[in-house]
């Protein structure tokens, strides 16, 4: 069993802006004394900024579990393909995020306009009231991976299509942005589980924050946390110190807060460890193509 000496967790954002208001990171080191630290860069987060922070943890080597609030790919596993029909699309999760960069590269911020604007691209995405592509498919939720069709079937989480562009729900141009991240990493910090758990230095996995929201005793329909009183309530579950000062966040650094504390809490309980890192439903096709979102059994 792996021990992390430090924890991370970034919130994040498809917004097409150089610094989106939805990107938040929290650091959590193991010591159970530890306070969470809310990581506020003057200006607030670019994606730039955010790749150059991996980058530097991957660097130093740091012993780090960071968690990111996005989709690395797109369902494959349901129809043989990302985009099937498309001579184009992509057969593993690597190649993916490498076509994406590739058609964003005009898109400054690593913003992913381009790419559900492609001629070919966008036939797959709903993009708005009564602008639906043809190749969406008949599913009126949109195609899912693997993992989200787990999620739901076991009431773990109520995930979204990656394909769906509408509503407050919608994770598609988050996850296109982080897949360019993903791309541009290239292969310095290890991803799970993509690659297997590394020995040492940092690891990126997929998270979803309404998990972490639960564990920590806030209710499926409410899953937002905006107040100090409330926040340090979720902690305390988690047995996590609150932070210093105690301050209320936006949504988005308290979700940045409690994810970081839920993924100390998890990783390090000898008891969660195996369904943690090798769950029953994720096979070698599914692993190369789709990934797993970390804490889904």
């Amino acid at each position: 069993m792996r021990r992390f000496q430090h924890y991370a967790c970034f919130d994040w954002s498809g917004q097409a802006v150089a610094r989106p208001r939805g990107v938040a990171l929290a650091t959590l080191a193991a010591d159970d004394d530890a306070q969470p630290v809310l990581v506020r860069p003057d200006g607030g987060w670019s994606r730039g900024a955010a790749l150059e922070w991996l980058l530097a943890h991957a660097e130093a080597g740091t012993d780090m579990l960071i968690g990111m609030d996005l989709s690395p790919t797109f369902p494959f596993v349901d129809a043989g393909g990302y985009f099937p029909g498309w001579e184009h699309s992509p057969d593993h999760a690597r190649a993916l995020w490498a076509l994406v960069d590739r058609l964003c590269e005009p898109d400054e911020h690593l913003s992913a306009s381009s790419f559900v604007r492609h001629a070919e691209a966008r036939r797959y995405f709903r993009h708005g009231k009564g602008d639906t592509g043809d190749r969406f498919g008949s599913l009126g939720t949109g195609r899912m991976r693997a993992v989200e069709h787990h999620q739901r079937l076991t009431k773990q989480a109520n995930s979204a299509s990656c394909f769906n562009l509408v509503g407050a729900a919608q994770v598609g141009k988050s996850s296109l942005t982080g897949m360019r991240v993903l791309h541009r990493l290239a292969g310095r910090v290890p991803i799970w589980p993509f690659d297997p758990l590394p020995d040492t230095g940092p690891v990126i996995v997929e998270i979803y924050t309404s998990i972490a929201a639960r564990a920590a005793g806030i209710g499926a329909g409410r899953s937002k946390v905006r107040d100090a009183e409330a926040l340090h309530r979720a902690l305390g579950v988690l047995n996590t110190r609150a932070p210093a000062p105690l301050l209320a966040h936006d949504d988005h650094s308290t979700d940045a807060l409690i994810t970081a504390a839920w993924l100390r809490d998890a990783a390090r309980d000898p008891a969660l460890w195996h369904s943690l890192w090798h769950p029953p439903a994720l096979d070698a096709a599914i692993r190369h193509t789709e990934g797993w979102t970390f804490g889904v059994k």
